[in-house]
């Protein structure tokens, strides 16, 4: 058995997540993150550092695989390993963050092409208390 990559959790950048004030929050999604890049690997340090005291540990990312570069089946973030799973029935521009307890955070996923202005828009509009839109409302509100 092969080791997983570690990577080494980056300070969170507030400005690309945000997520509903409410942890029972209804609607599509808890949140929304905007990645730097397509690097799912790359990314999920700072995503995990992000969500930390608003999920437990993070055991296990799920992602829709043709989002994503190539990614590893399991990464080191800091001292756990996270078990990613990658499939093509997950919506698109959506990443699954479960912890321990089987509890879940779904995020939107703001691509990171994005211009700024629109990018922090939806940031916005998702972690809005009420919002219940769902992806693509959200992402192509923001076009407009």
């Amino acid at each position: 058995m092969t080791s997983a990559p570690t990577t080494a959790p980056a300070p969170p950048d507030v400005q690309r997540l945000r997520w509903k004030a409410d942890p029972a929050a209804t609607g599509f999604v808890d949140g929304a993150w905007w990645p730097a890049s397509r690097d799912l690997a790359a990314e999920l340090p700072g995503l995990v550092a992000g969500l930390d005291g608003r999920l437990d540990a993070v055991e296990r990312v799920s992602f829709p695989i043709d989002d994503w570069d190539a990614v590893p089946r399991r990464l080191r973030v800091g001292e756990r390993v996270v078990r990613m799973g990658g499939f093509h029935s997950q919506p698109a521009a959506t990443v699954l963050v479960m912890g321990e307890a089987y509890r879940t955070i779904t995020l939107l996923v703001v691509p990171p092409e994005t211009d700024a202005d629109a990018a922090h828009a939806i940031l916005a509009a998702a972690s809005s208390a009420g919002n219940a839109e769902d992806v693509g409302t959200l992402l192509s509100a923001a076009a407009h």
